[in-house]
């Protein structure tokens, strides 16, 4: 392939999509197996516990899509801001707007007369694209998405909130707390991986983590569940 048709994919690439759904998934998976494992140790029958985890998977996907397109906007709220105010500063002082990107660039490594050539060809080419990569940091790709970020959270949230329900669907009331937990450590690690995997970090470290977590947080509701047990 020809340098003039390679195109690289990085990691980063990734980042705007993939900890939306890394984080939808795992918290889906997580909190639904966590109420479903809860429900059971309290010794609630089959209907109840497909109830609460139903229950749990839309009120989860709701508030994932709601929590992540307010984060989001408010992030890309901020961008617009700082983006308004840069336009405004390059229309009233373009000089001391060059100077301050030249000096960038000079922190960055370059001399002074290349990287005031540097911030000159640029300037002419996109000022306001120089300014907002370099000076703050917004580029296009890492630009933030509400929208995509709320549909990605809530859809990766309902497939990893169905894995628990699943379970627990074919699996007798009695037994659904542990073959809940154990299934739902499995599909943890498995998610894990693929998300350290699609991140480019280790995978057996990204399994462990949300393994641990996932472990923690069913153990807590375990023991709330065996304490308020309406049966024993």
């Amino acid at each position: 392939m020809s340098r003039l048709t390679h195109s690289e994919v990085h990691m980063v690439h990734r980042i705007g999509w993939l900890r939306a759904a890394v984080l939808g998934a795992n918290d889906g998976l997580v909190s639904t197996a966590s109420l479903v494992v809860g429900v059971a140790t309290a010794g609630s029958d089959h209907k109840a516990i497909l109830i609460a985890g139903l229950a749990g998977l839309v009120a989860g996907a709701m508030s994932m899509a709601a929590g992540e397109y307010v984060s989001v906007s408010s992030q890309s709220d901020a961008e617009q801001a700082d983006l308004a105010r840069e336009r405004a500063e390059l229309a009233d002082d373009p000089a001391g707007e060059l100077d301050e990107l030249t000096e960038i660039y000079v922190a960055r490594g370059l001399d002074n007369s290349l990287a005031r050539q540097v911030a000159t060809q640029l300037t002419a080419r996109d000022a306001l694209a120089a300014h907002a990569r370099d000076e703050l940091g917004i580029s296009e790709t890492v630009e933030t998405n509400p929208v995509q970020a709320a549909l990605v959270s809530a859809l990766t949230f309902a497939a990893g909130a169905v894995v628990p329900i699943a379970v627990a669907f074919f699996t007798p009331a009695e037994q659904a707390n542990l073959v809940v937990a154990g299934t739902t450590l499995l599909g943890l690690a498995v998610l894990g991986a693929l998300g350290a995997s699609a991140g480019g970090a280790g995978v057996a470290r990204g399994a462990a983590r949300v393994v641990f977590w996932g472990a923690i947080a069913m153990a807590a509701t375990a023991a709330i569940g065996a304490l308020f047990g309406v049966s024993t």
